[in-house]
């Protein structure tokens, strides 16, 4: 998810949407709960430490930079495996 080159600051926020559920990743500047334990943040992507069906679903990067204008990527993950299969996912979008 690439932030505004013209921006110093910009606020990123990475959403997880299944179905008509939306819930924040990255928010206000810090990972959220269930995602802290098991995802690393940067500028530019997420990655997970490991994956299972449930994390299933559209991943949704936002970027807001200087006058408010909105860049937006979205990326649909499907997840196959065995229960318990330790996976290692890199999500890292550029819009």
């Amino acid at each position: 998810c690439a932030a505004f080159r013209s921006s110093s600051n910009p606020r990123i926020e990475w959403k997880f949407q299944k179905g008509s559920s939306l819930v924040f990743i990255y928010h206000e500047g810090k990972l959220t709960e269930p995602y802290r334990a098991r995802v690393q943040f940067s500028r530019t992507s997420i990655r997970f430490q490991s994956v299972t069906r449930e994390d299933s679903g559209r991943y949704i990067c936002e970027v807001v930079g200087d006058g408010s204008s909105i860049a937006k990527s979205e990326v649909n993950l499907i997840v196959q495996g065995e229960p318990g299969l330790a996976l290692a996912l890199f999500l890292s979008l550029v819009p």
